[in-house]
């Protein structure tokens, strides 16, 4: 079992590029299955955090390949390059 404060520390990294995506901000859980759909990357600051966020990113569940010890493994096919 996983705690989700355990998950929000660990770096999401897309395989199909090799790029950091950051941090898991958010949780779309099914309410009526209990399931997880997807995670919510949140975007980081533009220009020192000063003028707003950047977009967030929302992974689907089925796009998660590992969840690692200190990394969470997912394929995404060019929309977040």
């Amino acid at each position: 079992m996983v705690k989700i404060s355990e998950l929000q520390q660990k770096d999401v990294v897309n395989v199909a590029n090799g790029k950091r995506l950051g941090h898991i901000g958010d949780i779309d859980i099914n309410l009526t299955t209990g399931q997880i759909e997807a995670i919510i990357i949140i975007g980081t600051g533009k220009v020192l955090g000063l003028f707003g966020r950047a977009d967030e990113i929302i992974i689907p569940w089925r796009d998660i390949v590992k969840i690692g010890a200190d990394v969470i493994l997912v394929r995404l096919d060019g929309e977040y390059e």
